[in-house]
């Protein structure tokens, strides 16, 4: 099974992705109606990784127009940073509020649970989205695209550029991310059991998704490895701010960069030479999957239940699969031939 595809679907409009300058510390945007227990206005509140990131930005782009959809009143809020810890105070203040149906994505799968237990214990639905909780903490989790496929997607790129063999390393995120750990794990499991995978894994390195910290954490990779062939960069933040770094360096063309991108940020990378490929999928969807997910549950119609099924609108119908989890859809690579067709993936 191919498990990374070039996608031909067209671009759809730049209005339905376009997300605000920034994000707030809480932003809320209501709307009429609502559904979950007659004419009472439904909560739904987006609690993501952290703020001033532009593909958290296109997340909640999707979540926004859904909530707008479906009636919701719509609120988000986040720290700062991508702390394991921070996230706790913006989740015990909805609990405070009251609010119907939460949305988060953990910086840590553990360090949310007591807060996240104790909203389901008000009442609320709990969905993680982007990256998953310990599973008894939530009811749902949205995942974008299965691990594995993730995982053997971005080697699969990289092999392509420089073969089976030579030094390789991964800029990650934060150390404790859920999603970007499991990726790790995933690829470091594929280069144990391929043989044709015999690069040697030098080193990993976490830029704690902030764009200079990523691009000094590329810089010394570079001055620690003068032998490195290639780098995988599985978070939007760190591939680009890593395609800065080679775009300009000696190392432009001569150590390959793999990972997780924006297209309208690495476009220019694309052609420029600096990068020949990269994956994602649209983050957009993976907000307003979420949100759709939050009306099945709290009307009854999914309990979170494996087999599951329940309506996202424009998305169609999704099932949901063991220990709640639900898959957006599939990997999409990103070329040079076919990148025009995606620039609405953006900023």
């Amino acid at each position: 099974m191919e498990l990374i595809r070039n996608h031909g679907r067209r671009a759809r409009r730049a209005a339905a992705f376009a997300a605000a300058a920034a994000i707030a510390i809480a932003v809320t945007g209501c709307a009429a109606g609502g559904t979950g227990g007659g004419d009472e206005e439904v909560s739904i509140t987006f609690i993501p990784k952290n703020l001033n990131n532009p593909y958290i930005t296109l997340e909640l782009s999707g979540a926004k127009e859904a909530a707008e959809e479906l009636g919701f009143s719509y609120n988000e809020a986040a720290p700062l940073d991508a702390g394991a810890d921070t996230q706790i105070p913006f989740i015990q203040t909805e609990v405070q509020n009251g609010t119907q149906i939460l949305a988060v994505s953990p910086n840590d799968p553990d360090a949310v649970c007591p807060a996240l237990e104790d909203a389901r214990a008000g009442g609320a639905k709990i969905i993680t989205f982007d990256s998953d909780s310990a599973v008894e903490c939530r009811d749902l989790f949205i995942n974008q695209v299965s691990v594995e496929a993730v995982a053997a997607g971005q080697l699969e790129q990289l092999f392509e550029q420089i073969g089976g063999t030579g030094e390789i390393a991964i800029l990650s995120a934060t150390a404790a991310a859920p999603n970007q750990n499991s990726w790790i794990a995933a690829m470091e499991e594929l280069i144990a059991e391929n043989d044709d995978y015999e690069w040697d894994l030098v080193a990993t390195v976490y830029g704690d998704d902030d764009d200079t910290k990523s691009f000094q954490e590329a810089q010394g990779l570079l001055q620690s490895y003068p032998n490195l062939k290639g780098i995988i960069s599985p978070t939007t933040v760190g591939i680009a701010a890593t395609a800065r770094y080679l775009s300009t360096s000696e190392y432009k063309g001569q150590v390959a960069l793999v990972g997780l991108g924006l297209p309208g940020q690495m476009k220019e990378y694309l052609e420029d030479g600096t990068v020949q490929a990269f994956a994602l999928w649209d983050p957009s969807e993976v907000g307003y999957l979420t949100a759709y997910a939050g009306k099945a549950l709290l009307d009854g119609t999914i309990t979170g239940a494996e087999g599951d099924t329940f309506d996202a609108g424009k998305l169609g119908s999704y099932t949901v699969g063991p220990d709640g989890l639900v898959l957006v859809g599939e990997l999409l690579k990103f070329t040079p031939e076919n990148i025009d067709e995606y620039d609405y993936i953006s900023f």
